[in-house]
């Protein structure tokens, strides 16, 4: 999963504060739960204590204080019950102390002696060695003596009952924030379909297909008026881009015969045997330079009618080895000229269906440019070959090759590695574009390697055609 992704951080933000949130909710449930038991034990162990005063206190006069004692081991048992009891007289004598329960949950001696002085009922809870001890203290005067009952209970059962409540959260607390999780991610995906549908479309649209459209989803949201506003974007660049195009494929068009004209002008006025040798120097220079620009038209004229997809009305069958050997035997010739040998191994049949003088224009292309950025004594290596439904068609050298940081723009229109070498070579910048342009167009793939100094390798990938022919090329 990408962690980068929108609906990653929706969900992790949704669990945290989800996990955030249970977790404060599950303390303060507990810290509630425990002071309402801690209260309710406490109510009970003073209604006790005033029970006991009002009683049993109440007659010391008449019965006397061992009666009391008596009385209180008789009614209540606190050995059996697990309860703490005891009578304090004001002057700090212990009228009554309960013995140890028979769980031994406490030991009595280890409660500390009540405040003396203290009228009324107080609560307090206690720490002993054994545990803490919820207490009860009732002040009550008698026949001119102040008594503190006392009774307690240990705290232990309401601690089990705070624990198994946090047991009880423990479990089901990471089962509801996994549960609430699921659900939220369930929502967040769905949430943001419309939104991968957008991208996808929109992925989708090239400068071939401008007239497509994003869907629009009616919804009245923020997705309905994204949609519409990249719909409406998409629409300003495809005027934008059909107008760039018009504009390049009109004046392409029209400066051909303005420099057809200036190139036989500029030929006439070479010939003429009156014109002096420095003046015919320089207008073979002209001359070299109007076949340049002539060169640059005819690329752009080349590339602005590939932009229109006027190449699909010539789709024929053909076979790509044998055209890719006609090709570079054709072009030995300017390989002969540096003597750089050209190895082309195309002996077995690569049915491919597309405009075969467009693609005979990439081979033309390709090669050349070997040719030219290739040492002389070096050699050039032309190999076709049927790979996984693909006709593939290689095109290596041992030239100067290309620095790692041009490779992303090789096939930019008007991009040179090295612009001074490049107009030596007379090149424009336009001839790997064609390519890219073709490639597109016939649903290729075209792609570069190269290490500076060893050389370059273009790889072009097409789908091969449906019936492909089963013999081989003579």
């Amino acid at each position: 999963m990408n962690t980068r992704s929108l609906s990653f951080r929706l969900v992790a933000w949704y669990a945290g504060l989800l996990t955030l949130v249970f977790v404060l909710l599950g303390a303060l449930t507990l810290v509630l739960l425990q002071h309402y038991l801690e209260a309710n034990v406490l109510d009970t162990q003073a209604r006790r204590a005033r029970q006991i005063a009002d009683t049993l206190l109440a007659a010391v006069g008449r019965t006397g204080e061992a009666a009391v004692a008596s009385e209180v081991e008789d009614l209540y048992a606190p050995e059996e019950n697990g309860r703490f009891i005891r009578i304090t007289r004001g002057d700090g004598h212990v009228v009554y102390v309960c013995g140890n329960p028979h769980d031994g949950s406490f030991d009595p001696s280890k409660v500390p002696a009540p405040p003396l002085r203290r009228a009324g009922l107080y609560l307090r809870k206690e720490s002993l060695p054994s545990g803490s001890m919820l207490l009860a203290a009732q002040s009550y005067v008698g026949l001119g003596s102040q008594y503190i009952v006392e009774v307690g209970i240990p705290s232990a059962r309401t601690e089990e009952t705070v624990r198994q409540v946090l047991l009880m959260l423990a479990i089901g607390l990471p089962i509801a924030v996994a549960v609430a999780v699921t659900g939220g991610f369930i929502l967040v995906r769905r949430a943001l379909k419309p939104v991968d549908n957008l991208s996808q479309k929109a992925a989708a649209i090239t400068q071939h297909n401008l007239s497509e459209r994003l869907p629009v989803v009616r919804t009245g949201d923020e997705l309905e008026r994204l949609s519409l506003s990249l719909n409406l974007m998409i629409s300003r660049l495809e005027d934008a881009i059909n107008s760039s195009k018009q504009f390049v494929a009109d004046a392409s068009h029209e400066l051909r015969t303005p420099l057809a004209v200036l190139r036989g002008e500029l030929e006439n006025l070479a010939q003429d045997i009156e014109v002096k040798p420095q003046t015919r120097e320089t207008l073979g220079s002209a001359l070299e330079e109007v076949d340049r620009l002539a060169e640059i038209v005819e690329g752009l004229l080349a590339l602005s009618r590939l932009d229109t997809g006027d190449t699909h009305s010539q789709w024929v069958k053909f076979d790509l080895a044998e055209l890719v050997a006609t090709t570079a035997d054709q072009m030995s010739l300017l390989a002969e000229d540096k003597n750089i040998s050209v190895v082309c191994d195309s002996a077995a049949a690569v049915i491919i269906e597309g405009d075969q003088a467009k693609l005979k224009q990439v081979v033309v292309n390709l090669l050349d440019n070997a040719i030219k950025y290739t040492p002389h004594g070096g050699r050039i290596r032309l190999k076709t070959a049927r790979e996984d439904g693909y006709a593939v068609l290689d095109i290596s050298d041992d030239g100067i090759g290309i620095p790692a940081e041009a490779l992303p723009h090789v096939f930019k229109r008007f991009f040179r590695v090295d612009g001074s070498r490049s107009r030596e070579q007379g090149g424009a910048g336009l001839g790997l574009s064609i390519v890219k342009s073709i490639c597109d167009a016939h649903g290729a793939l075209v792609e570069v390697s190269s290490t500076p100094g060893h050389g370059s390798r273009f790889r072009v990938r097409q789908p091969l055609a449906a019936e492909p022919m089963a013999h081989a090329r003579p």
